[in-house]
């Protein structure tokens, strides 16, 4: 079986290693995180804050990680993303393993982290094209969501597992651990120049020139809506912590499969998405049809009921969304230049991560009135009918064809 051309560039493929190592910290200690504060408060709604602590510093961060992303070298930005994100998560660690910490501790923990990784994600997928050729952006994507999906199973169900062990602290010191492995991945790598944005000009007239870009390309905002009506409305992993303990009666090992289950149904469908992106022409439809079905794929999670439906489920909202998340990323790539990727990325991340962290915070909010159950369903419901509405006549997303098609010439 010939190896794939995207796997021939050793830039790429060190960079791909240091993303799962990386990635397995960071999913772990969310996982950590949503478990270690919902025991503390039993509360939903606190539990929920945490993705409101994500939110904070997504939303007021994000535009200004795009501008420095291409302002600076991206991956000399990107190393000191991840080192600050490791000296956070070993002092995370030394606190709780000490008793030290409390609720909101673990709350400022999480904005910092997040703070840092606005800086990350805007520089670490404006890497990307620098490493491969235009035409093999999608087969790239294909690879590494799946791949970091990779990481997102086994984060989770170390979590699980460490916090069963020995708390929280486990996970938390594995997860600095992983950031340093990305910034040794990251010093064996040759990233050819790309041109960015002039550093003599204001960050706030590059801030605008980036929003205004989006502005111009109705795919990339319409591909934000879609983003955010699953993130927002379908936002299942804040109610993971409750439903196993409360509903399913499985305890932290439970917990950490059923977190690590949408990894495990992202992975079985790479093969999958994989050819779809290489060969299909019709990824618009397909997207919209896999919105569709992440959606149900809630609902049946909310109505489980017990461990061996509600594990099915998991793997159904992981597949559905590895395939909606790479025809998303490969074609905001596609559709954006290299002087202003960093800022459309930066943006993108707003709705893309931005939307789960304010989704945990709501949906924590409406479970803690409505219980999970019904505010799941609600969820799931709005995510299927938004991406309905974009099927009944042409528009951009719908007929969304992929490198063969670049999407511009279709607006």
């Amino acid at each position: 079986m010939a190896l794939p051309e995207v796997l021939r560039h050793r830039g790429f493929n060190l960079y791909w290693a240091g993303v799962i190592l990386s990635e397995i910290g960071t999913r772990g200690t969310i996982a950590a995180v949503l478990y270690h504060v919902y025991q503390l408060t039993g509360s939903y709604a606190q539990t929920g804050l945490v993705g409101a602590a994500q939110a904070v510093a997504l939303l007021v961060l994000s535009p200004l990680g795009g501008v420095y992303a291409d302002r600076l070298d991206r991956r000399k930005l990107l190393q000191a993303a991840q080192a600050v994100a490791m000296l956070v998560a070993l002092g995370l660690a030394v606190l709780t393993a000490t008793g030290a910490v409390n609720i909101w501790l673990i709350y400022v923990a999480v904005i910092l982290i997040t703070a840092a990784a606005t800086f990350d994600s805007p520089a670490r997928q404006a890497l990307i094209p620098a490493m491969v050729p235009r035409e093999q952006l999608p087969q790239a994507f294909a690879l590494l969501n799946p791949s970091r999906e990779l990481a997102i199973l086994i984060g989770p169900g170390l979590g699980g597992v460490l916090i069963a062990v020995g708390g929280p602290e486990l996970m938390y010191g594995f997860d600095a651990l992983s950031y340093l492995a990305m910034v040794v991945a990251l010093a064996f790598i040759e990233v050819p120049h790309l041109p960015g944005s002039p550093k003599d000009e204001s960050i706030w007239a590059q801030m605008k020139d980036g929003v205004d870009y989006i502005r111009g390309r109705s795919i990339i905002w319409m591909l934000m809506s879609l983003d955010l009506s699953a993130t927002l409305f379908s936002a299942y992993r804040v109610l993971l912590p409750a439903v196993a303990t409360e509903i399913l009666h499985v305890g932290p090992s439970g917990y950490g499969i059923l977190a690590a289950a949408p990894s495990a149904g992202a992975l079985l469908a790479s093969y999958t998405i994989f050819k779809l992106v290489s060969r299909s022409n019709r990824l618009g439809r397909i997207l919209l049809a896999a919105t569709v079905m992440y959606g149900g794929a809630a609902i049946l999670l909310a109505h489980a009921g017990v461990f061996w439906v509600a594990l099915p489920a998991c793997l159904l909202l992981g597949a559905f969304d590895a395939v909606t998340t790479t025809i998303r990323h490969a074609a905001v790539q596609l559709e954006t230049p290299d002087e202003v990727r960093g800022r459309v990325t930066s943006i993108y991340q707003m709705a893309s991560r931005g939307g789960p962290a304010l989704g945990d915070a709501l949906m924590g909010k409406v479970a803690a009135s409505l219980g999970p159950v019904t505010a799941l369903t609600a969820g799931g419901i709005l995510t299927a009918l938004y991406a309905v509405t974009f099927l009944p006549r042409a528009n951009v997303v719908r007929e969304y064809a992929g490198a063969k098609a670049p999407a511009h010439q279709q607006a």
